[in-house]
C-alpha cells in the first residue's frame, strides 16, 4: 500500500502532465484575470504589488521578442500564469507566477516554473532570477528545490525577502 505522499506525488505528476502551456498577451484575458487575481491575493500580505515604486511588471515587459507570458490550461480552464521579462544580456526575470485555487496542490506551480525556464531558454537567456515575499514560504521552498540559489536583492522589491537565481 502506498502512503499519502506517494499518492500526492503521483497526482501532481498526472496534473502537471495534463497542463498545456500557451503564450498569451498579459494584458488580455485570461492572463490579465489570472494576474489580477494574484495581485488581489497578495494585497492582504504586502499591499498592492502593482503600485508605483515596485519593480516593473507591465504587459509590455512580457512581450516578444524579449519576453513571454504563459497561461497553463487544464482542459478548457486556465489555472496558472507566469511571465518572463528581460533584465539584461543573457539574464531574464520570472514574474507574476500564480496558480488559481482550482490548480493548486497538483504540481501546477512546478510545471509552470519549468515551462517559464524553458521559455526563457528559448528566448536566448542563460540565467533567470526571481523573488518572493516572506508570507510565501511555499514559493521559496519551490524555488530552492528547483535549483535556485539565494542571491542579494537585485531589484529593490520592498515586498520581497528572497531573491534567487538559476543558470539555464
Amino acid at each position: 500500500m502506498r502512503d499519502d505522499s506517494e499518492m500526492t506525488g503521483e497526482a501532481e505528476r498526472r496534473a502537471a502532465t495534463a497542463l498545456q502551456f500557451r503564450p498569451a498577451d498579459a494584458g488580455e484575458p485570461p492572463a490579465r484575470q489570472l494576474i489580477e487575481a494574484m495581485v488581489d491575493e497578495l494585497d492582504r500580505f504586502y499591499g498592492r504589488i502593482d503600485r508605483p515604486g515596485m519593480p516593473s511588471a507591465d504587459p509590455a515587459d512580457f512581450s516578444p521578442p524579449t519576453g513571454v507570458c504563459l497561461v497553463g490550461w487544464l482542459g478548457a480552464e486556465p489555472v496558472c500564469v507566469g511571465a518572463v521579462k528581460r533584465l539584461g544580456d543573457g539574464l531574464a526575470e520570472i514574474k507574476r507566477m500564480y496558480v488559481a485555487p482550482a490548480g493548486r496542490s497538483q504540481g501546477a506551480a512546478r510545471a509552470l516554473l519549468g515551462a517559464l525556464e524553458d521559455a526563457a531558454r528559448d528566448l536566448g537567456y542563460v540565467r533567470v532570477c526571481l523573488d518572493t515575499g516572506p508570507r510565501q514560504p511555499h514559493a521559496r521552498a519551490l524555488y530552492l528545490s528547483a535549483g535556485y540559489r539565494e542571491i542579494p536583492d537585485y531589484n529593490a522589491n520592498p515586498a520581497a525577502s528572497f531573491w534567487g537565481e538559476k543558470d539555464l
